[in-house]
């Protein structure tokens, strides 16, 4: 039976994930900050949310299609940015990137992603927004937004949620370096885990492949803290579609990106590797709705583990959501085959909880608890 066939959930994922991938590249993938009580908190948020069953109503033809910045998606839900997506497996950039054909739905392609910007958003068929870090004096970063321009991005994402890069425990323990380097102790993780050791091999270590320009080397752990709003007014300068921020949670913050003329905002802890101590970005989404009001676009990612889960972000005020992690350990488990079975599945969870609750479509959705 192929592995794919072994994948029912999320969870299902995450644990053959677990068994296949080194230890050093599943507690990057998987790693919180600090104790991780962020990731915690978050969960506990979406799980306390409860939505009422609705009874004798025709839901017999449902729909999950939606529109994002005026376009068709065919569904509502993409592909958050990861760094490095390629150490679940050779080739999943590639892998997201014809997800993200598919279903029209954008594929955010990171700083470091492992694959290049270009080749992405070809794949993509256009269905790619670039996502961008501020760091060091800029020089290089809005290199890397020109470049972006250039290879045909319509969106970019300002993520604004890393002055600096955050502690997260369970990866520093493995020595987990970008670039990526092999030394005694990976030596050893890697040699147990033979089936990703040899098709890594045969493939090359994964490299970020966004800095192949001159003059500009980039270094993880190079300090983002000198963006400001002067940063983000240069920005919407230079950047002539849709501008998007990404890693907001607090209420004034969101009101003044939409005073300064951003496109869009995208809620967000980071998936909880950044500030533990923040607040859920689940429980605050409601509020962030109604402190931009009800036209503006408003996107969420972090923790979400089920198109139920989807679908409890979009009834609490969200326009559009992503998936992260989750898919990464979907190729870990079961390769191309896998991220499509754990896709359908996503799919699956989130048109039968519609029909619980009476709805046919993701238009004029209802108050959760009415």
């Amino acid at each position: 039976m192929p592995a794919a066939a072994h994948i029912h959930s999320a969870a299902d994922a995450r644990r053959l994930a677990r068994r296949r991938l080194p230890w050093m590249v599943f507690d990057y993938i998987d790693g919180a900050a600090g104790g991780e009580t962020g990731a915690e908190r978050n969960r506990r948020e979406l799980d306390k949310m409860t939505l009422s069953p609705r009874i004798l109503r025709d839901v017999s033809n449902r729909s999950l299609a939606t529109t994002l910045f005026g376009a068709d998606a065919e569904r509502p839900f993409g592909i958050a940015p990861m760094g490095m997506c390629n150490l679940s497996g050779s080739g999943a950039d590639l892998m997201l990137a014809r997800l993200a054909a598919r279903y029209k739905v954008p594929h955010g392609v990171s700083t470091v992603a492992s694959t290049p910007l270009e080749e992405i958003i070809e794949v993509a068929q256009g269905h790619a927004w670039f996502q961008i870090y501020f760091s060091g004096d800029g020089t290089g970063t809005f290199k890397l937004v020109e470049r972006a321009r250039q290879a045909g991005y319509q969106t970019l994402v300002l993520t604004v949620d890393v002055p600096e890069v955050g502690r997260r425990p369970r990866e520093l323990r493995h020595g987990f370096k970008m670039p990526f380097r092999i030394g005694p102790r990976q030596f050893v993780d890697f040699a147990l885990h033979p089936r990703w050791s040899l098709a890594a091999l045969f493939k090359g270590k994964p490299q970020m492949a966004n800095f192949d320009m001159p003059g500009y080397e980039f270094d993880r752990t190079e300090s983002r803290a000198r963006a400001d709003w002067e940063t983000l007014a240069r920005m919407r300068d230079v950047w002539p579609g849709k501008l998007v921020v990404k890693g907001v949670l607090n209420l004034e913050d969101a009101v003044a990106l939409k005073s300064k003329g951003v496109d869009g905002i995208q809620v967000s802890s980071h998936g909880a590797r950044q500030l533990e101590s923040a607040p859920s970005p689940f429980a605050l989404l409601p509020q962030m709705r109604q402190a931009v009001g009800p036209g503006f676009p408003l996107f969420f990612d972090s923790g979400l583990r089920s198109g139920e889960d989807a679908l409890k972000a979009l009834l609490s005020g969200a326009d559009f959501t992503f998936f992260g992690r989750i898919l990464q350990f979907a190729i870990a488990a079961g390769g191309e085959e896998g991220l499509n079975r754990l896709w359908d599945i996503l799919s699956e969870e989130m048109s039968i909880a519609m029909a619980q609750i009476g709805l046919c479509d993701l238009q004029n959705l209802p108050d959760p608890k009415s």
